[in-house]
């Protein structure tokens, strides 16, 4: 086969079939290379911050502590309410924010002086932000020239909810399966509503408190703790330790609702999701299972109704006696 001329006045172009190093091949002496393994995952790598929060909860799990969950969100990053009405809205409702950002030359109307109005009375940090910017800050959602930054929600301890000063019958909402941070903000507030003493969430595969949950309670989340547990079923096990009585709510229950005769002792309730219902293990850990009777057998209340219902039926059987 004929070699091309081209190649063949091509700079450093091999010629001959010597060994030894050649110009642009890299050599012929290879360094044997060892590899380090697969890498690591993040939990087991020193100083990460999952190493940290796996130790804090391996820690916490192991000390029995009803299911100690960590005092921040799992999810450790900030929410952006984007939208002049959602903005102006959560603002009207307290809800605990760090920074408004308004957008740079923005035509201001009703809601935008509002909303700079009430951030200023409540010592939120007003910020003139170029539209650039605040395009990435709301990652493309339609902000309509301002954007409102709420840190992660603080969350108290499950055994936390044991000290709270509050007047009455200690009274504890638990959720399994609840993800609708409607439903959850809707159970604060008739907890707050009732004389509740807090609110329970797992950790994981649960309704957090979001701003759409802030919203949703109008004010109640100011004044009812929400805790987290790591281990749900472990802190409903510590609460009957501390002479709590555990109630689920199922349609199956053995006792109705009106002849709920535990309602004057200290409670748990605890609500399931519309759907799947308790959990197994949650149910097995429920002292007695209430259903609430219904005209018609083939309706059904979703989690926040359902909760408001057994909270008022509770609060009304105490009042009485």
């Amino acid at each position: 086969m004929r070699q091309m001329a081209g190649n063949q006045q091509r700079r450093n172009a091999r010629t001959s079939n010597k060994k030894g190093m050649v110009v642009g091949s890299g050599g012929q002496r290879r360094k044997q290379l060892k590899g380090r393994g697969p890498t690591p995952r993040a939990e087991d790598r020193v100083g990460h911050p999952a190493a940290r929060r796996a130790a804090r909860d391996a820690k916490a799990s192991g000390a029995g502590g009803g299911g100690r969950g960590p005092r921040r969100s799992g999810k450790a990053s900030s929410e952006i309410v984007a939208g002049r009405n959602s903005v102006v809205e959560a603002l009207r409702t307290h809800i605990p924010a760090s920074t408004l950002y308004v957008a740079s030359r923005l035509e201001s109307d009703d809601r935008v002086r509002e909303s700079i109005t009430l951030a200023t009375e409540q010592g939120i940090a007003v910020l003139e932000t170029p539209r650039t910017e605040l395009d990435r800050i709301t990652d493309g959602a339609v902000h309509q020239g301002l954007a409102l930054q709420v840190p992660a929600y603080e969350y108290a301890h499950p055994d936390d909810l044991l000290s709270v000063e509050l007047p009455g019958t200690p009274l504890i909402v638990a959720l399994d399966g609840i993800t609708d941070p409607r439903n959850l903000g809707a159970i604060i507030r008739s907890v707050g509503a009732f004389g509740g003493h807090g609110v329970v969430v797992p950790a994981r595969r649960s309704a957090g408190m979001t701003a759409s949950a802030w919203k949703t309670a109008a004010g109640a989340a100011a004044r009812v703790p929400v805790a987290q547990a790591t281990n749900l079923t472990r802190a409903l096990e510590s609460y009957r330790k501390a002479g709590f009585f555990v109630i689920g709510l199922d349609a199956d229950g053995d006792v109705e609702l009106p002849g709920l005769e535990l309602a004057d002792q200290p409670l748990v309730v605890v609500v399931g999701s519309e759907g799947k219902g308790l959990s197994r293990l949650v149910r097995e850990t429920c002292d007695q299972i209430v259903s609430i009777p219904m005209a018609a057998a083939t309706e059904s209340l979703n989690a926040g109704i359902a909760a408001a219902v057994t909270l008022y039926e509770i609060d009304r059987s105490r009042r009485a006696r």
